[in-house]
């Protein structure tokens, strides 16, 4: 299942399962706020809430738009603890376009005024960190230089000029069953290719 944004709009999110049929819970973060842009689906797999989203790039900044991205992640922060006071087995995970410390971004002097390198964002995301979030990559992979984008400029995927931006967080009940957490580079050297790079984690539940 997934959502897109209307019209001209090149914004969406989707959740697909194999085998399992994902049943729908929410499109759109709660409250009376404006998510017109398709940035946020969240649906049950078995026995998994799986939250996926898009969190606006923010850019230029200051401006309209980085006001909208600060709008969205305080949202964003209210309702993640709202999820982990389910008590269930949550990953919230998708393109936060935030890229948290210096090992998540290729130069990070060149990237200082870029509202995905701003500290407001930097520590809107270390704040949903100590909600008790798991950031799985970072889990298994704390001090690797791992990125999850590279631009269609000055050959940044063959120089390896990347960024990390999507990423994946597991609620309390979750992160024990996480065993790896990769990024798929491969499919990103393809012809007419997306400019993001697949992140895969995998989990192992209780056999009980």
């Amino acid at each position: 299942m997934g959502r897109g944004q209307r019209a001209e709009g090149r914004n969406g999110v989707a959740i697909l399962a194999r085998e399992a049929i994902p049943i729908l819970t929410r499109r759109g973060l709660p409250g009376d706020f404006d998510d017109s842009h398709s940035r946020y689906i969240e649906a049950a797999v078995d026995s998994i809430l799986i939250a996926c989203l898009y969190l606006p790039n923010g850019n230029p900044a200051p401006g309209p738009k980085f006001d909208y991205k600060l709008r969205w992640f305080e949202q964003l922060q209210t309702y993640a603890a709202d999820l982990l006071a389910l008590n269930l087995p949550v990953a919230l995970i998708g393109d936060f376009n935030v890229m948290p410390t210096n090992l998540d971004v290729y130069a990070p002097e060149r990237w200082r005024d870029a509202a995905l390198f701003r500290p407001d964002f930097r520590a809107a995301y270390a704040d949903l960190l100590t909600q008790g979030w798991t950031d799985a990559v970072r889990q298994l992979h704390p001090k690797e230089r791992i990125y999850t984008f590279w631009k269609y400029w000055r050959n940044s995927f063959e120089r390896d000029a990347g960024l990390h931006i999507d990423h994946l967080l597991l609620s309390p009940t979750l992160a024990p069953w996480l065993r790896k957490a990769s990024v798929r580079c491969g499919p990103r050297g393809w012809e007419h290719t997306s400019d993001y790079a697949p992140v895969m984690i995998e989990i192992e539940p209780p056999s009980d």
